[in-house]
């Protein structure tokens, strides 16, 4: 192979190396002449630019400010619509929070931090005196940045962030069950409205249904009576006890010991709450009786007692035992025998 580099200036594949004198070689440019912005030649502009600088920190905290109304004041209702308020008024607060100190200190940078570049060789800081520079170092970045000299900026900024992480607090607050005993965290997580006799009413109109209601394919959405009368805590109630009703052959149904009377003539009744995340079991496919989830396609075969055949789902959806009163209607054995919901480690049966 030839060495390239013993070519003539006038021949292709000529390189330059380090130390020749060649009027062709590289030169390091340097850096780029610094161009002053607006606000370091005109006193106006400075001025415009810290209030736009303090404005983005004051919606921060007006941000922070709607978080806590939303949290506090409509956070105590139970209405669909009022939930829907809240939570687009926290996503909102949150949002403004956070986007306010980010875009604040973007722009602070870019129009009042001094901007030039220069370079400087580090080396490993072991003397005094090189502490002492270092020190000194950090005290020229805080006067270079401003802080010192513009109070407005300063604080607004610290009210921002000071602020800023007191939602994640009372967030985290709510996550607290140190005040549960351990009997009453189990009751949380495994018992719902249902109990005996209780009767199964239509969701939403809380109407009762009778066996007769219940034709071959049809699917009901389904409470238990006296939830709609809640004021406290009936969402949570609800999302534990929601169910779906159904009817088929019972000649299809796959029964297992001990649940030849859970069901009335091939009505039977399963908790609508998916077992993998806890998503809403909404769809029924008529003709191969399989309930699917929306979110993750899990798959539960209702001919086999509601026992996953696709999907990330853990384990079948609970059934909830079922009969008739002497009025005909229909009303539950008991709660659920196993926990409703997503799995976890202590799951088993009640």
């Amino acid at each position: 192979m030839g060495n390239h580099s013993h070519g003539g200036p006038n021949e292709p594949g000529t390189v330059a190396t380090a130390g020749q004198d060649n009027p062709e070689q590289f030169r390091d440019p340097g850096l780029p002449p610094h161009r002053p912005r607006l606000a370091d030649t005109d006193p106006v502009a400075e001025k415009r630019a810290e209030r736009q600088v303090s404005l983005l920190f004051i919606v921060s905290i007006l941000g922070t400010l709607l978080f806590f109304v939303s949290y506090f004041v409509i956070g105590h209702t139970t209405s669909i619509a009022d939930l829907r308020l809240q939570n687009m008024l926290l996503g909102l607060g949150t949002a403004f929070a956070m986007l306010g100190i980010g875009v604040g200190i973007v722009h602070w940078t870019k129009t009042l931090m001094p901007d030039h570049e220069w370079v400087q060789e580090r080396h490993e800081i072991t003397k005094e005196e090189d502490r002492a520079e270092a020190a000194q170092m950090v005290n020229d970045i805080l006067d270079e940045s401003g802080i010192k000299r513009r109070p407005l900026i300063r604080n607004t900024l610290i009210g921002a962030m000071a602020l800023a992480p007191i939602p994640a607090i009372f967030m985290f607050r709510d996550l607290d069950t140190s005040k549960l005993s351990a009997n009453e965290m189990v009751d949380r997580l495994r018992y719902t409205m249902w109990d005996k006799d209780v009767r199964l009413v239509r969701d939403p109109s809380g109407l009762p249904i009778k066996a007769s209601d219940v034709q071959i394919g049809s699917a009901f959405h389904v409470i238990p009576e006296g939830l709609n009368e809640m004021h406290e805590g009936k969402l949570n109630e609800k999302a534990k006890a929601v169910v779906l009703l159904m009817r088929l052959d019972p000649s299809k149904m796959q029964i297992s010991p001990g649940r030849e009377n859970w069901h009335v003539n091939g009505i039977v009744a399963y908790s609508k709450i998916c077992t993998h995340v806890g998503c809403p079991v909404a769809l029924y496919e008529q003709q191969t009786h399989h309930l699917l989830c929306p979110c993750h396609q899990s798959t539960f075969d209702l001919t086999q007692e509601c026992k996953v055949i696709f999907g990330p789902a853990g384990h079948a959806l609970p059934q909830l035992p079922i009969t008739i009163d002497p009025d005909g209607f229909l009303v539950a054995q008991s709660d659920f025998q196993s926990p409703v919901g997503p799995s976890y480690w202590e799951r088993g049966e009640l």
